[in-house]
This record gives structure tokens, C-alpha cells and sequence, in this order.
């Protein structure tokens, strides 16, 4: 076996998915902080080109990302032959509580997911979760994921691309290859951030352009970034890189959406934070890496260039139903379409949270729908 390497942060929820991982599967590796380390940062970014984390090296090879299909490949092993009661796509808040309820039920549960935490795990801070005055989102995910491993419940890191019904059985395949069985389905899919949409963002993807700033913002430390979006995640990773960078620049195509409490906290930080608006990115600069973005003005067209070595998007998510599509409701906002106890259009698979038609995007009401869903169930499980 190589030697494995993997970069990482200490807020990065991908990195710990990689170690997650690792650890699972019994594979040693050795562990380096780039966020702390500025040479072991400046090593990792000389052989990858990257600003990214996290980075794995294994022997030769260097894997970008949490990339669960390689991971399985070089390090996983087979699963496919039990049919489970329910099987939960995503482990976000709705689907890690779901997997709760359903193995307290004492329902055979598999969770698949190519992440652990969802995107609760890139908040900086939540304050509105009760039982916490205020709780990273890594913290309050780790709480939830413990639960879930103290229990009978199977837990696959790999992508779900395709859910199809097959008799009296749903056929969930993933991205390695495999096929796993149950009787129903929750999926919890939740949702993924959305790209700027500007050319050579794939290019510099990693290389300067992130929508993780808890994962790539340590590698900013002294750095001039942009913030790029005008609600409460922009304005948030705004207050918190800088405390970070040297200097942050906050691009807001019409108005600042953010709750009033973070648009007092970014006041304060004045000294360093530069708002442009209303102006949207037009263009990405640099070669190898980022060294810059091109704005222009919304009314006037005016357009700058604005020096900078990193930009974090966060404008918004869309829902990820891609693995569902072909076999349920979807409204005109991508969403799975689902009653109030969270029956979508065909029995025996249900869906919870973000990626739902419910209103009200929050980690409280996905927790609360994941309950329901399987709950409901374990329901039509009784009445086959």
C-alpha cells in the first residue's frame, strides 16, 4: 500500500470525509494542517496548484477533493447483496435524523452520501438551533453524525446517480458502480451551491475560486478575496474572512438581504471590507491561478478589475435532484414535490428537507421532516 498524504483544514468538512473515510477502511495516513502550516501549505499548493482543500495524495497520485468514487475504488469494499427495509440518500440534517428514527424502529437502514453534514457544514455559525446560543455548523453536524454511528445504521460514502423502482423493490445505483436494494426510500439529497456562471470558472475551480471559505479561507490568511452574493452566507463569510485576509471585497448585485444582526457585525469590520454595489462579476483574471475579477456596474455597465486572490461565491443553491428526476414530482423550482408528511407521487419513496417543496430552508425544519419521513416509512413498510 502507497503512502498516504492528506492536506486539510480544521473547518473543512470535506477533509474529515477523506479522513472519515480512511479510517473507516483501516488505511493510515498522515495528516498536515495547511491552515496552520504555511510551509506545508505552500508545499501542497507548489505540487497541486491548488487553493482548495482537501488534497490526498496517494503515492503518486493526487485526488482533489472528497472524490468518494476514486476513494472507493483504491480503497473501498463490496456491499451490494442485502435488501434494507429503507435506504436515505444524503446525510445532511434530514437524512442523518432519519436514519435515527428509522433505526429506532429497528428498520434494516443504509445511508448513502458523498458527504457527511451537508451543507449545514459550511456555516461559519448558526445561532437559531435550539439546545445552542450559537454552534458551528461542523460542531452541530459532528453531534448529529455521532448519533447516527452509535446506532444500527449502515453509513456508504459514494454518490447516488440514479434511483429506479424494480418490482416491489427501489434499485439505488452509485457513481462506483454498485447497486444497493430496499423496500423504500427517503431522499434527503438537499441542496448544492450554485457556480458564478462567468468563463474560466472551471479553470481557476480550486485555484483561486471556492464556495467553501470554511474549507479554503485559512489559505487566504493575508490575502485580498472577494465575497460574491448579498444574503446571510455572504454576508457571513464576509465577517468571518475578515477576520482572516488582508482585505475582502463584497460584491452584491442589487441589495444586502442579510438578518440585521450580521449586517451590524459587518459594520464593524469596515477597516477591511470594501462593498460593491450593485455590481456582478463578469469575468475571472489570471493563469495559472486567480489574480483577479472583473465587475460591472448593473445600471451604468461600467466595468473595473478588482485585484484579488481568491473569490467565494455564495449565491445561492439549487436543489439536487438529478438521481430522482425521471422518478418523481418535480415543481418549476426543482424541488421533489411532497405532501406534509413528506409523500411525494409514489409510494414507498418519501424526501426531506432542502431539496423538498416544504418552505422554510432551515437545519431545524429538515431535522424535523427527516423524523416524518421515516416515520411514514416505516408506515407503508407495516402495510406490505
Amino acid at each position: 500500500m502507497p503512502g498516504v498524504k492528506v492536506y486539510s483544514t480544521a473547518q473543512c468538512p470535506y477533509c474529515r470525509m477523506v479522513k472519515a473515510f480512511l479510517e473507516k477502511n483501516n488505511i493510515e495516513y498522515e495528516s498536515v494542517d495547511v491552515g496552520t502550516d504555511e510551509a506545508a501549505a505552500k508545499e501542497m499548493i507548489e505540487l497541486t496548484g491548488q487553493y482548495g482543500v482537501p488534497v490526498t495524495v496517494v503515492g503518486d497520485e493526487v485526488i482533489v477533493g472528497f472524490d468518494a468514487p476514486r476513494l472507493n475504488e483504491l480503497f473501498g469494499s463490496e456491499r451490494t447483496g442485502e435488501v434494507y427495509d429503507l435506504i436515505i440518500v444524503g446525510a445532511g440534517p434530514a437524512g442523518l435524523t432519519a436514519g435515527v428514527y428509522a433505526s429506532r424502529k429497528l428498520l434494516s437502514t443504509m445511508i448513502i452520501s458523498e458527504n457527511i453534514g451537508g451543507q449545514a457544514m459550511e456555516s461559519w455559525a448558526i445561532e437559531n438551533y435550539m439546545g445552542y446560543r450559537v454552534v458551528s455548523g461542523e460542531d452541530l453536524m459532528k453531534k448529529f453524525e455521532e448519533q447516527v454511528r452509535n446506532l444500527n445504521v449502515h453509513l456508504e460514502l459514494d454518490r447516488v446517480t440514479g434511483v429506479t423502482k424494480e418490482g416491489g423493490l427501489f434499485a439505488v445505483a452509485t457513481s462506483t458502480g454498485r447497486v444497493f436494494r430496499a423496500k423504500s426510500v427517503v431522499v434527503a439529497t438537499g441542496r448544492r451551491p450554485r457556480r458564478l456562471g462567468v468563463e474560466g470558472e472551471e479553470k481557476f475551480w480550486g485555484r483561486g475560486v471556492s464556495v467553501c471559505s470554511t474549507c479554503d479561507g485559512p489559505l487566504f490568511k493575508g490575502r485580498d478575496v472577494a465575497v460574491v452574493g448579498g444574503g446571510n452566507s455572504a454576508v457571513m463569510t464576509t465577517i468571518e474572512m475578515a477576520k482572516i485576509a488582508r482585505s475582502v471585497h463584497l460584491v452584491v448585485r442589487s441589495t444586502l438581504r442579510a438578518d440585521a444582526v450580521y449586517l451590524d457585525r459587518l459594520k464593524e469590520m469596515e477597516k477591511n471590507v470594501v462593498i460593491h454595489q450593485p455590481y456582478t462579476v463578469v469575468g475571472l483574471l489570471g493563469a495559472a491561478v486567480l489574480t483577479g475579477i472583473r465587475i460591472r456596474h448593473r445600471d451604468s455597465g461600467a466595468e473595473e478589475e478588482v485585484a484579488v486572490d481568491g473569490v467565494f461565491a455564495e449565491i445561492g443553491h439549487e436543489p439536487n435532484v438529478d438521481a430522482v428526476r425521471a422518478l418523481v414530482a418535480i415543481n418549476d423550482l426543482d424541488e421533489i414535490v411532497v405532501d406534509e408528511n413528506c409523500h411525494t407521487n409514489l409510494p414507498g419513496i418519501y424526501a426531506a428537507g432542502d431539496v423538498t417543496s416544504i418552505g422554510g430552508k432551515q437545519i431545524i425544519i429538515a431535522a424535523g421532516d427527516g423524523a416524518k419521513a421515516a416515520l411514514e416509512a416505516q408506515a407503508y413498510l407495516l402495510s406490505l
